[in-house]
């Protein structure tokens, strides 16, 4: 396929989001291969999220890239997540989160890597940025062995057809995770890329340092790796993960 005829919808959801989501736009925005179009979901919000993400229609729009806004109730992330699935229409599909960043280059990555050979899921290394404004590269690895140290979310990238068949869950908070096990199952043709094509900021649910969230979450992620099939072992992956939320914040 040529790259030039790549189509990329991006989705950003969002919920009171107005202090960060100008920033996560105007990435999306900057790209150098820019999305056919952007998908806004929001959860309707009570703050100013709706006008900041109006603001960047008459930019986007010149530059080509069709902006749709949904705002409604929704059932969490995840069901938002699947709204914006359902809406898009481009042959691949990013999600970066409404406090999250794109590299200038992400977008012309992927289509790149699309076009030189077809992918059903792929993703990159990932900066994490800390509240302290410190950061670190969280590498990107695909192998045998399934952990969510090797994968990160912000560089994801799924083909719609692929999200056609499997849709996100809705029952925690780590059903991003979960889709991943499912396909990884499925042996879905998968692409890593060691080039960091986003930051993350660590200052979500995800990233909670308190030991009852960090064993909420050892519990839920266990659970998950049990309902794909992996083996009790990997309760001890669930733990080094986070005890390294705790030590590193």
């Amino acid at each position: 396929m040529n790259k030039d005829d790549i189509k990329i919808s991006v989705i950003t959801v969002t919920y009171n989001s107005e202090s960060t989501l100008a920033d996560t736009m105007r990435s999306v925005a900057e790209q150098t291969y820019l999305p056919y179009e952007y998908i806004i979901v929001d959860g309707k919000s009570s703050d100013g999220t709706l006008p900041v993400a109006e603001s960047f229609r008459g930019d986007l729009e010149a530059k080509g890239v069709r902006l749709d806004i949904i705002s409604e109730p929704d059932k969490g992330i995840y069901d938002a997540m699947n709204k914006g699935i359902d809406r898009a229409s481009g042959d691949i599909i990013g999600i970066i989160n409404s406090d999250d960043r794109y590299e200038k280059d992400a977008l012309e990555v992927v289509a790149s890597e699309y076009a030189r050979e077809e992918f059903d899921l792929f993703y990159a290394d990932l900066r994490m940025v800390k509240p302290d404004g410190t950061s670190f590269i969280k590498h990107a690895r695909d192998r045998k062995y399934a952990t969510s140290r090797d994968w990160n979310h912000p560089t994801t990238f799924i083909t719609k057809r692929i999200y056609d068949r499997y849709h996100y869950k809705t029952e925690t908070i780590h059903d991003d995770y979960d889709l991943i096990l499912r396909l990884k199952r499925h042996k879905v043709k998968t692409r890593v890329v060691n080039r960091t094509l986003a930051e993350f900021s660590m200052n979500g649910v995800s990233h909670s340092r308190s030991v009852a969230a960090a064993i909420k979450s050892i519990k839920t992620k266990y659970a998950i790796y049990r309902n794909n099939g992996y083996g009790p072992g990997y309760f001890f992956e669930c733990l080094i993960v986070e005890l390294g939320k705790l030590i590193i914040g």
